[in-house]
């Protein structure tokens, strides 16, 4: 259980790296988000929901390990 966590985590990472290559075409809404800074806006709220899907998947996962060990 633990290490297909680390696996997912694994590939999450892998995911984020090679997303800038996919980000080639600058079209009209990507311009005028970067223009008056709402695209970082954006980004911060989404990094934020994803690091907080991630710790609690990490949290409920000890919680398992621990049940799993008094079992």
């Amino acid at each position: 259980m633990r290490n297909s966590v680390y696996v997912v985590l694994l590939l999450f990472a892998a995911l984020l790296c090679s997303n800038h290559t996919f980000a080639q075409n600058n079209g009209p809404v990507e311009n005028l988000m970067r223009s008056n800074g709402k695209i970082y806006v954006v980004m911060a709220v989404c990094i934020t929901i994803l690091v907080g899907l991630v710790l609690y998947i990490v949290s409920i996962d000890r919680k398992i390990a621990k049940i799993e060990e008094k079992q």
